[in-house]
C-alpha cells in the first residue's frame, strides 16, 4: 500500500474516533473531559457526525482496490 493511502487510512480512523467522541459529548453521553465546552451542545453532535462520515469515506477510499 502506498504511503499516501496508509496515512489516509490512519487519518480516517482518527477522524471516525474523534467524531464519535464529539457525538457523545454533544449528546451529553460522554462527559470527558469535565471542563469541555462541547458537553451538552447538540451542534457538536452534528459536527461529529460529519467528521465521522468524512473519516469513513476516507477509510473506504483507502480500502478499495485500484
Amino acid at each position: 500500500m502506498p504511503i499516501v493511502k496508509t496515512i489516509a487510512l490512519v487519518v480516517g480512523a482518527l477522524m471516525i474516533l474523534m467524531g464519535l467522541l464529539w457525538i457523545g459529548q454533544g449528546l451529553n453521553i460522554i462527559k470527558w473531559p469535565e471542563t469541555s465546552f462541547m458537553i451538552g451542545k447538540p451542534q457538536w453532535s452534528l459536527n461529529g457526525t460529519i467528521l465521522a462520515i468524512v473519516g469513513a469515506v476516507l477509510v473506504w477510499w483507502t480500502r478499495r482496490r485500484a
